[in-house]
């Protein structure tokens, strides 16, 4: 529950409007956003590795939006005729609503947050 909390914390109540507008165009942006979102972190690890993996891996899955490539995957796997080109905003073809579409790429990309955050306390 801890590290659900803090992810909360870390990527919605310290991002700011500039981080959160420019993080996917700038790597400034994109890193403070990362160094912030991590520091809550030190209240449940003190394992260098485990922060740096949390720092960095943010940093990579909120510059390039990577969340849209495993959603576009998953997708691609039930409809090998999809082409990114209709997909790369969130992963999902262009006819899916904009509404589902950006909520769902959310849900994806909060997951993977997670799922990296506890393997990275867990195991680092």
């Amino acid at each position: 529950m801890e590290q659900i909390l803090l992810h909360l914390i870390g990527d919605y109540i310290t991002q700011t409007n500039w981080m959160a507008m420019q993080k996917t165009r700038s790597n400034v942006a994109a890193a403070l956003h990362a160094f912030v979102y991590s520091l809550p972190f030190l209240l449940i690890t003190q394992s260098g590795w485990a922060l740096f993996a949390i720092c960095w891996t943010h940093y990579l899955i909120d510059r390039y939006r990577l969340a849209r490539y495993v959603v576009f995957a998953k997708n691609w796997v039930t409809e090998p005729w999809l082409k990114w080109e209709d997909c790369s905003g969130t992963g999902y073809p262009s006819s899916a609503p904009p509404w589902l579409a950006f909520w769902l790429l959310i849900i994806a990309d909060n997951t993977l947050h997670l799922c990296i955050n506890y393997a990275a306390i867990r195991w680092l």
